[in-house]
């Protein structure tokens, strides 16, 4: 980022679901940009701790004690906090509706969703005294609705997308910023779970890009729309990250 000022050198931030993926994409971005971390894993660090000086914090965000827990802890680490991002989150497996079962709904909503207001809830407080701000992490399948037995996590994430919209509404007033990240088709863990080679190289297929993302080409997502100089008039936007597979 030489020759480009962010304004985020010494910013107080804390990054769910870094240990891998977009979250760790997102937590390097940070690092590079002389930025304070702490960093969420849920069961191991993995590549969140090789960000020097970054604080480790475990905790699963399913659970909503955990999240305050965890946010609380960020705050009394770093002294405060300056950005939120809200990147936890997981389809838990493919249900179709024939197999859904209420504990599903609640899994995937305690997670995705829950957890957000949670951790918003929490770290309100510290963001009005910094004046910080909110960056949240959705999908193209909140507009999409995904692939078959992705119904619930889809909807989890159209929740996100609504509540930070409403969210900027709310705090802006408090001189709060909100907005998310929204990924398209990118290649991680996740999707080596929860698709098929050859669902991958379809999908690859049908992007004007022609290629998957990666973790790599978010990051700089989260960087903007945290940055004050850059993104100071930006708030309740749902910036798309899809390689032109979306374009709403």
């Amino acid at each position: 980022m030489d020759g480009l000022e962010l304004g985020l050198r010494g910013k107080r931030v804390l990054i769910t679901g870094a240990s891998r993926g977009i979250g760790a994409a997102a937590a390097r971005a940070f690092a590079a940009a002389g930025c304070r971390l702490a960093l969420h894993h849920r069961s191991g660090p993995a590549e969140a701790a090789a960000i020097a000086d970054a604080v480790l914090l475990q905790g699963d965000l399913a659970d909503q004690a955990a999240v305050r827990r965890v946010v609380e802890a960020a705050i009394e680490a770093l002294g405060g906090l300056d950005v939120l991002v809200n990147n936890a989150g997981h389809m838990l497996g493919r249900k179709p509706l024939a197999e859904m079962t209420d504990a599903d709904v609640d899994a995937v909503f305690d997670l995705n969703a829950r957890s957000v207001v949670t951790a918003c809830r929490a770290a309100l407080p510290a963001l009005v005294r910094s004046q910080g701000c909110i960056v949240n992490v959705g999908s193209i399948s909140a507009r999409s609705g995904g692939s078959a037995g992705s119904s619930l996590y889809s909807a989890s994430k159209a929740f996100v997308a609504t509540f930070t919209r409403a969210l900027a509404t709310e705090l802006a007033p408090q001189g709060i910023r909100v907005n998310a990240v929204s990924p398209g088709t990118i290649m991680t863990r996740f999707h080596e779970i929860y698709s098929t080679p050859e669902k991958l190289a379809a999908t690859a297929a049908r992007i004007p890009l022609q290629r998957l993302g990666s973790g790599e080409d978010c990051a700089a997502a989260f960087l903007y729309l945290a940055s004050p100089s850059l993104a100071g008039y930006v708030t309740g936007q749902i910036l798309e990250v899809n390689g032109g597979q979306l374009m709403p």
